[in-house]
């Protein structure tokens, strides 16, 4: 069994056991990622049909009144291991997987 979530990465195969054996003790996995300029945060949870429920939280850290943007997407797991694979930050050294990897070990 994968013990990370990085290490899950590996396979399509092996990332959704990773996430179905998640989901099954968990009912959200949390994220987030945050500079002085912005913040994003990301809640996906397991729906019954096996699919996942993004919800994208984005604002921009500004004085005079922050707004944030939420969006929320029924994705498949393979669209969701192609975005965390594939997700850049302002920090370049930063990745989706780093921040869901650093939720996790809190």
């Amino acid at each position: 069994m994968i013990t990370t979530f990085r290490a899950s990465l590996q396979t399509e195969q092996t990332f959704e056991d990773y996430l179905n054996h998640y989901f099954q003790n968990h009912k959200v996995l949390n994220g987030s990622y945050e500079t002085r300029e912005y913040f994003e945060n990301y809640k996906v949870r397991m729906k019954r049909n096996g699919r996942l429920a993004l919800t994208t939280t984005t604002c921009l850290n500004i004085a005079a009144a922050p707004v944030p943007l939420k969006q929320t997407e029924n994705i498949t797991i393979s669209d969701f291991r192609r975005l965390v694979e594939n997700k850049k930050f302002a920090d370049i050294n930063a990745t989706l997987a780093d921040v869901f990897e650093a939720s996790l070990n809190q």
